[in-house]
């Protein structure tokens, strides 16, 4: 896509106020010429310099501010959890190695000295330029790895290794990496400076970092003015070039826990008590926002619910710790957190739904992605919770947190007696996601928005998606990111409607496409019914009345918890001629097998679930496994990495309207004789399973009518 293309769509996507602010911001974004350190630190502190040496002497003694890390908690942690600590040792040592790994990247090396500009693992070098210059849509390397090198988020287990071992040299490494950072990237220099959120990630690593390393020999006064320097002109960026608008998703809550986080351990700055003011008064607004009144993430998108309250949690934390716990941030991680424990339950796999970028608010832990378990041991060092309890496992980042807040230890892999109720069935009206739990399975269904804000920047083409694991086992699921920059065409096949269990009509998307983070027409999703008790959803979709001849998608999943069979039954409404693709995406782990009208997915031989299919027009059987041409039939458990995965399911078409349904089974076999008709207002499906003969009868001019009755 060209650039003149990419910003007319963006355009097009914006409010009138949001074009007036933002051509307030092109004026702004024109005058922003790079300065030095030294004009920075004249800004800030105006022609007389402070008292440098007495400002260290505050900031080793924690004056007026909160401390995370420090060594009589380093102590305790390396006999409370030696692993971990073990873990945090290994991976600074590989930072001393001259050795990093982002994302699904190989691991590559960055040598002692390191060139921040320098893309170690593509070998482009980022120019050393305005950074409002650089266009990082169009350039020719991927800058969500320069982006993570920049972030300086190793920083963090330097400062770790330095108190649990007392070995200098990790510390040396940190004030080492941290001078070559300064000498090279100059306020408003290069690619690093791209971007506010950019900012406010590496602020926040700094921060505490340093903050660990505050009584080590190398922290100098001047090289302490330095430093201090470095996170007030990001404080400052962060609040000045902040994500506004259409934008205003996970990038803002970064920008804004930056800002106070440097504010809250640097309260010796000028601002330092503007910024902490403006920074919470936001967060608290922009929190309520962007975790829903029922804890799910308005953004769709499961990973970054993860990365932004873990963010507020930060934030959460440093005031606990001084004090002032502020209120409104605490019940959005809560009820986020009760969400979150929803999805899991007490086995089931990772929930996956939207983008995920494998991004880490603060990188304590050497983990290379975080899981809903850990995140929830992370908010249950912060605010004690049994739901997050019963679902959490542990992490150092959660030990360092109940080190300094004095909470206990109610991991659930623990003994600590701690009980909530066993996770059952639910719906969170307010994010649109149905959870059926019952004889050992969990079964999902997506009823609601593609994403958040005009753009939905990080949602995915799934509306009415329905997702199977049993026993802990996931079977059906979403297929991931795959890559935002690297590899557009996997971008573009991943968030497709295509590659996710639900309907692709015509072809097409559900929402259109306008570029690799915006939507410039949503689908929009109408809940019909949704019966808990009966385990029967009814809804629908409007994505594909842009057609020449509309069609509206209503799908009914049918998943009554005292029988083993599943139906998802799917209407196509409209006139014309049409295509339908029903997808089913498997895990990797399974392999498939075709049987007469459906399809088997097996584990070494084990056969563990079983798809029939019928529709009242033509149907065949379609299966796809690893195809370059496509993308499709691929599974990404990191960015800009994936692997073969089967993408099975049923194709049809004919004149509309028609139905199609699919039965799925845990059973060895599918079921037999599946049949399906619409007449009117009714559809019927039967079929034959062990027991006899079932028959399943939709009343579509009534909202949640599926009646499932047996010949036994």
């Amino acid at each position: 896509m060209s650039r003149l293309n990419w910003y007319l769509r963006r355009l097009r996507a914006m409010s009138g106020p949001e074009i007036i602010w933002r051509a307030g911001r092109l004026r702004y974004r024109a005058l922003n010429r790079p300065i030095t350190w030294a004009a920075a630190r004249s800004s800030i502190f105006g022609r007389v310099e402070p008292d440098w040496a007495g400002l260290l002497e505050r900031f080793r003694d924690g004056t007026d501010r909160p401390v995370l890390l420090d060594r009589a908690r380093a102590e305790s942690l390396a006999v409370q959890c030696p692993d971990e600590v073990a873990a945090v040792v290994a991976a600074a040592e590989q930072v001393l190695a001259g050795k990093v790994r982002y994302f699904g990247y190989p691991l590559v090396g960055v040598g002692a000295s390191i060139d921040w500009n320098f893309d170690a693992q593509s070998g482009i070098r980022w120019p050393s330029v305005n950074s409002e210059r650089i266009d990082h849509r169009t350039a020719a390397g991927d800058p969500k790895w320069i982006w993570e090198l920049n972030r300086l988020q190793h920083l963090p287990w330097l400062a770790q290794a330095w108190l649990f071992t007392g070995e200098d040299r990790f510390a040396d490494a940190a004030f080492e990496h941290l001078d070559g950072w300064i000498e090279q990237q100059p306020p408003g220099t290069g690619i690093a400076w791209r971007g506010a959120f950019e900012c406010g990630l590496r602020a926040i690593s700094v921060a505490i970092a340093v903050q660990g390393l505050r009584t080590a020999p190398g922290l100098t006064a001047e090289r302490y003015a330095r430093i201090v320097t470095l996170l007030a002109e990001s404080a400052r960026r962060c609040w000045a070039e902040r994500s506004l608008f259409s934008s205003a998703n996970n990038h803002l809550i970064g920008e804004l826990t930056g800002l106070a986080v440097v504010a809250i351990l640097v309260p010796d700055l000028p601002d330092a008590v503007r910024w902490e003011r403006d920074a919470l008064a936001a967060l608290a607004e922009h929190a309520d926002r962007q975790i829903l009144a029922d804890g799910a993430g308005a953004e769709q998108a499961v990973a970054y619910q993860l990365f932004t309250v873990e963010l507020l949690g930060i934030v959460y934390g440093l005031l606990a710790l001084r004090g002032t716990p502020p209120p409104r941030l605490g019940a959005a991680i809560t009820r986020s957190a009760r969400y979150l424990a929803l999805l899991v339950g007490d086995t089931d796999p990772q929930p996956r739904f939207g983008d995920d970028d494998g991004g880490f608010a603060l990188r304590l832990g050497p983990e290379e992605v975080r899981t809903v378990r850990e995140h929830l041991g992370i908010v249950n060092a912060l605010l004690p919770d049994p739901a997050a309890a019963r679902a959490a496992t542990d992490t150092v980042t959660a030990a360092w947190w109940r080190a300094a807040l004095g909470t206990a230890s109610t991991a659930a892999d623990s003994e600590s007696g701690v009980a909530s109720e066993v996770p059952g069935s639910g719906y969170a009206a307010d994010g649109g996601l149905v959870v059926l739990r019952s004889r050992g399975r969990r079964i999902t269904m997506d009823v609601g928005p593609l994403g958040y804000l005009s753009i939905a920047a990080h949602g995915h083409a799934d509306a009415l998606a329905v997702t199977l694991a049993a026993d802990g086992v996931e079977l059906i699921g979403d297929p991931g990111t795959a890559s935002y920059y690297g590899h557009p065409e996997w971008r573009a096949a991943h968030r497709s409607t295509r590659a996710h269990a639900t309907v692709t009509v015509d072809g097409m998307d559900q929402s259109v496409v306008a570029g690799p983070f915006m939507w410039s027409a949503h689908a929009g999703v109408r809940v019909r019914a949704v019966d808990i008790e009966r385990g029967v959803v009814d809804a629908e979709h409007d994505g594909y009345r842009r057609l020449a001849e509309p069609v509206v998608h209503r799908r009914w999943l049918i998943a009554p918890p005292d029988r083993d069979a599943v139906a998802v039954v799917d209407l196509l409404s409209g006139t014309g001629i049409h295509t339908a693709d029903v997808s089913w995406p498997l895990h990797p782990a399974l392999e498939v097998s075709e049987v007469d009208g459906g399809q088997v997915a097996v584990v070494d031989g084990n056969p563990l679930l079983a798809l029939a299919y019928a529709a009242t027009v033509p149907l065949d059987t379609a299966r796809v496994r690893g195809d370059e041409q496509t993308n499709l039939g691929w599974w990404s458990e990191r960015l800009e990495s994936r692997e073969p995965s089967w993408l099975i399911g049923a194709r049809c078409g004919g004149a509309g309207p028609f139905a199609v349904v699919t039965v799925l089974s845990l059973d060895a076999e599918p079921v037999r004789d599946l049949r399906i008709g619409l007449s009117g207002e009714e559809i019927r499906a039967n079929w034959t399973e062990a027991g006899g003969r079932h028959t399943l009868t939709i009343d579509t001019s009534r909202d949640g009518s599926a009646e499932l009755s047996s010949d036994r």
